[in-house]
Parts: C-alpha cells; sequence; structure tokens
C-alpha cells in the first residue's frame, strides 16, 4: 500500500517521532544527546520551526513543533539528520543508517489536545520506567515547563499561555498534569496517530480540514462497504 503523503500545515502543532533503526539505540552517552539538542536547535532555527516540547529517549525522540511553512519541518529533521547522524556514526566506529526510514509526524488539534499531548511528550521516561517522575529525565523539556531552568530550544505555543496567568500558574497546571497518569485509550490513540500519520482532531474539524485539503485525513473503514437494500414501490408504473 502506497504511504500517504505528509500533512504539514504552517502554524498548526505536529506531533513528531523520529525512531533508530530496528530499534536501535541512536544515542549512546550524553555527548550524543547534548549534540542531537544543538543540531535539532540550530537546524529548526535554520528553517522556521518552533519546537514547544520533546524527550529524548534511549531510541526515539518525540517532538511538538510549529513549522512556519509548509517545507519547515521536513527541511528542518534533513539537516538535523545530516549533522547528527556523521558524527555520531564517526564516535561510535560504525556506518550506515541511523533512522528507521522518514520521521513520522500528525497534526495535533489545538487548544483541544494542547496540554494533553504535552504530557504525552514528558511523561514517557516515566511509562518507560527509566524515571519516577518526568522532572527527574534530565533530556526532555519537562524541567523547563515545570520552572526549574530555562531550555532555550523552547519557544512556547500560543496555548501554553492560556494555562495561567502568570509563571507559577502555568508551571502548577502543567505539574499537576504530569503527575496524573494518562488514560489507555487516549495512549494508544497518540501512539496510533503518531505511527499512521492521521490527524489527531475531532470529527468536526476532521471533515473541515479534509473538505479544505481535498484530500481523506481518517483511515477508510476495514472490509466492503454496506450494501443498501434497494426499496421496491408497489405502486404500478404509469402508463
Amino acid at each position: 500500500m502506497a504511504r500517504q503523503p505528509r500533512l504539514v500545515l504552517p502554524g498548526e502543532m505536529h506531533h513528531v517521532l523520529q525512531r533508530g533503526h530496528n530499534r536501535q539505540p541512536i544515542f549512546m552517552d550524553d555527548a550524543d544527546r547534548r549534540l542531537y539538542l544543538d543540531q535539532l536547535r540550530e537546524a529548526t532555527r535554520l528553517h522556521g520551526v518552533q519546537v514547544h516540547a520533546y524527550v529524548l529517549m534511549p531510541n526515539h525522540v518525540h517532538l511538538l513543533a510549529t513549522p512556519a511553512e509548509p517545507q519547515s519541518l521536513a527541511r528542518a529533521m534533513q539537516t538535523l539528520g545530516r549533522r547528527y547522524v556523521g558524527p555520531f556514526n564517526q564516535r561510535h566506529q560504525r556506518s550506515g543508517t541511523l533512522w528507521e526510514g522518514r520521521f513520522r509526524t500528525a497534526l495535533v488539534e489545538t487548544p483541544r489536545h494542547f496540554l494533553e499531548a504535552l504530557v504525552y511528550v514528558e511523561q514517557h521516561p516515566v511509562r518507560a520506567g527509566l524515571t519516577e517522575r518526568a522532572s527527574d529525565h534530565p533530556w526532555s523539556s519537562a524541567r523547563h515547563h515545570l520552572g526549574f531552568h530555562r531550555d532555550p530550544l523552547i519557544a512556547e505555543h500560543r496555548d501554553y499561555w492560556l494555562l495561567g496567568n502568570t509563571p507559577f500558574e502555568r508551571e502548577a497546571q502543567v505539574r499537576r498534569a504530569l503527575d496524573q497518569p494518562q488514560a489507555d485509550d487516549w495512549l494508544e490513540r497518540m501512539g496510533r496517530h503518531a505511527h499512521t500519520g492521521w490527524p489527531l482532531m475531532s470529527p468536526e474539524a476532521m471533515h473541515a480540514l479534509a473538505h479544505a485539503q481535498g484530500r481523506v485525513l481518517a483511515p477508510r473503514p476495514r472490509g466492503r462497504p454496506a450494501v443498501v437494500p434497494v426499496q421496491r414501490s408497489n405502486a404500478s408504473p404509469d402508463p
């Protein structure tokens, strides 16, 4: 089956997933992680992409990001790949590809799903059993959003400011959300959209966007279409 073309809308937030080939590690040590974040910051600035949240896991990365132009996201990730994979291979005496194909991305409806998506990304180390709290993981944006330090990579999304009138209120809102495990059905839904690329939106918003884009934005139901029985009239035909 032909892969669906990416849907990237300028000015809208997207969930980005980048995995290691065959689930292999993409970071061997903290030097790798620092290099990745440095190159991510430079690549996104160069190509007009704002990063709102991130987490570095042993064999994959999640981002929430907003591109300025239709090709901004793809160009930023291509630049990042060129600048990271070469030094990584050289340092660790390896060759060949590092990534599992192209990066995956899914549009996220905001403000409807902004905080949920933020928590989904920043809770990854907790769900994976790497840390007890999101703030314990040094390689994510959680500490930034909790007020522990200022992360130069992060550009706050417009909906972040709606979480409270002061930094304390916004940090408290994020802290409460990060302290609560997310429901299994939400985790499954977020993961499914990340892997398939289908937008994460309400049915109403999906319908409007599909009409505007002139393309299908949700998977069709499996199986053959239901057969609608023909209603026959008992009336005599006109002469």
